[in-house]
């Protein structure tokens, strides 16, 4: 009996010793893949969809490639960094409000919240644009960078808006394109009427954007910031390398990685 006894007892620590030992390795698992900076294991990922921003039934999601197209070889046949980005589909007509085009926002409204807006100096993305976007709406059928702001405008009781960025057509179609800087091509501008300055009859560029803002007063905060697309044409693609100032978001199926900018 004692024998028995003593062989399940040894059964029994020889198997939480093995389930300590994948506890352990799990944690260490979920906490790589949270990470933030460069090996960061600390700073959880604050990035997704942002609901709020969302209309129909669009896709951001976190995916492998895209890989080509196909007979596309060389750096622009696969993501800028690592093995993923974040692949964004958007529909044009299909709701029943009006428009009727989707939106989504993929985006972190935690890490950025309070920043000053006069502190973004780089910021822009790598694209993967297809010859069927492009028919669907033209070529500068891009995705943007959006950062709700608070304005902070002397005057102004409005306390909320977006800062936009309308890319130039991506220089490339059906593989990768290089880094497309936000602060010396494309537009910004500014959404909600209350704000009369750099809207889109009036499109500015980053610089002159900040400018705007920068009325002496409090000076205007950042709330979030994201990738989105919408509302306008059908558009499906990716974008990797999210560039903001001297860091590089890297989409990834496991999370957003970090890499500091060379």
């Amino acid at each position: 009996m004692s024998t028995r006894f003593g062989g399940t007892r040894g059964k029994v620590l020889a198997v939480a010793a093995l389930a300590a030992i994948v506890a352990s390795t799990f944690s260490g698992s979920v906490s790589a893949v949270a990470g933030g900076h460069d090996g960061d294991q600390a700073r959880p990922d604050h990035w997704g969809v942002i609901t709020r921003n969302t209309i129909g039934s669009p896709v951001a999601d976190l995916r492998n490639g895209p890989f080509g197209s196909f007979g596309v070889t060389g750096p622009s046949a696969s993501p800028p960094y690592g093995q993923g980005s974040l692949g964004i589909e958007v529909a044009d007509e299909s709701t029943s409000l009006n428009p009727g085009s989707e939106k989504v926002d993929f985006g972190n409204e935690v890490d950025f919240y309070g920043d000053p807006v006069q502190g973004l100096r780089r910021v822009g993305f790598h694209v993967f644009q297809t010859g069927e976007n492009v028919a669907y709406g033209g070529d500068e059928n891009m995705p943007n960078i959006r950062f709700e702001i608070d304005p902070n405008l002397t005057g102004l009781n409005d306390n909320y808006s977006t800062m936009v960025w309308v890319p130039d057509a991506s220089p490339v179609t059906n593989r990768w394109s290089g880094f497309i800087d936000a602060t010396t091509s494309g537009y910004w501008f500014l959404t909600g009427n209350e704000v009369p300055i750099c809207n889109q009859a009036a499109e500015c560029s980053l610089e002159e954007l900040r400018t705007a803002l920068n009325d002496g007063g409090q000076g205007a905060t950042i709330l979030s910031a994201a990738v989105g697309k919408g509302r306008d044409h059908m558009w499906i693609g990716a974008v990797d390398g999210l560039r903001i100032n001297q860091t590089i978001y890297d989409f990834e199926t496991s999370g957003v990685r970090t890499r500091r900018a060379g």
